[in-house]
């Protein structure tokens, strides 16, 4: 294999709201050759989902029981999700090169050096016909990195010909964000963005997240329990940090005495917050924050963002991104660097000590 050549890969994933199983297809070469070729998403079974948020809710059996039949059913729904996409397209698998599988997180300790996705890559392998790159986050918890984010470099990637100091956010179940200035890579979890509301928005409205941001708006901030909130010590601590989904599911029990739009309001308004708060810790003020994720959706959201942020923030659309798909681009473009032998994350996007390749590599069985 030409060391530089691009390659056509597809990524999978399913974030931490656990919303679709996302497919995405790009052409790149693993350095500055990025050229997204079209995605969709797929829901995952809802008995599937059932499932994994029982599990997820249950740090104990996240960490310890096998799930052998749950990492089954997670790894099918992917390999399914992947045949439906190249069907839908007319594509062969005879046209793409590698998949880059990011699996299911269900559990995700990296100050124990312990990090969990559900995926059985030479399963995935043997049923797609195709080599499958996963396991992206070990090396890099093993050797004393947070694991995540692992988006950085693929941001970077994106947008090295964009107006400086830039931050690029992501928000899922948990918010990241990747600074950008000149050569300067900086990456952490923020905070919570969308899990704690898709919680409340389930146990009160029977809703999987608030649709607009409507039912926030429609409610108030109640500024001391927003205090009470923001009084933890992952707000002062500097990157690089990261996060489980549930890290913060206990301290927000104290917004269970508020009515259900002033609950919804409020964890909305912490998420705004929580995100504010990395401000103090970056080197420059950025120009411009550029949204991804199903968070840029919440018109609430992005409106007290904008409040509190003072600079243009946007949704990635606004410079021909797509926010749907931006991570499971991402786990193709790792996949290529995966196979050429470069870095995954560095030390200022996961603290990792030094550039730390990973992924493990599955190849497809009639070429092993």
């Amino acid at each position: 294999m030409d060391r530089f050549s691009p390659l056509r890969a597809i990524g999978v994933i399913s974030g931490t709201s656990m919303d679709a199983i996302d497919i995405a297809l790009v052409e790149t070469d693993g350095v500055h050759h990025v050229r997204p070729l079209g995605g969709a998403s797929y829901p995952y079974p809802p008995d599937l989902r059932a499932a994994l948020q029982a599990v997820i809710s249950d740090p104990g059996r996240a960490e310890h029981d096998p799930l052998v039949e749950i990492e089954t059913a997670v790894t099918d729904a992917f390999s399914a999700a992947i045949q439906r996409y190249l069907a839908e397209n007319t594509l062969a698998a005879t046209s793409i090169d590698l998949v880059g599988s990011h699996g299911q997180t269900i559990f995700h300790r990296p100050e124990r050096r312990i990090t969990r996705q559900l995926g059985d890559g030479p399963r995935m392998a043997a049923t797609l016909g195709l080599p499958v790159v996963n396991r992206f986050r070990h090396a890099d918890v093993a050797a004393g990195g947070q694991g995540a984010p692992l988006v950085p470099l693929y941001h970077a990637a994106l947008a090295h010909e964009l107006p400086t100091p830039l931050v690029v956010l992501n928000l899922g179940g948990v918010a990241n964000i990747t600074y950008l200035h000149g050569e300067t890579i900086i990456a952490c979890d923020t905070g919570p963005a969308s899990a704690l509301i898709d919680d409340a928005m389930l146990r009160y409205f029977g809703l999987a997240y608030d649709a607009d941001g409507r039912i926030a708006a429609s409610g108030s901030v109640h500024a001391e329990t927003l205090s009470a909130l923001m009084a933890n010590p992952f707000f002062t601590a500097p990157p690089p940090k990261s996060l489980d989904r549930n890290d913060f599911h206990a301290r927000a029990k104290i917004t269970e005495t508020l009515s259900p739009e002033d609950q919804i309001a409020t964890l909305t308004a912490f998420t705004v917050n929580a995100t504010a708060a990395i401000l103090d810790h970056l080197p420059a003020k950025p120009v411009r924050w550029l949204v991804t994720g199903g968070g840029r959706h919440n018109v609430a959201m992005m409106r007290g963002f904008s409040q509190a942020l003072g600079v243009p923030v946007e949704p990635v659309e606004t410079v021909g991104w797509n926010g749907d798909l931006l991570e499971a681009e991402c786990f193709a473009y790792l996949a290529v660097r995966m196979r050429q032998g470069l870095p995954l994350s560095v030390p200022t996007t996961t603290g990792v000590p030094s550039p730390m390749p990973g992924g493990e590599y599955w190849p497809a069985p009639e070429s092993a």
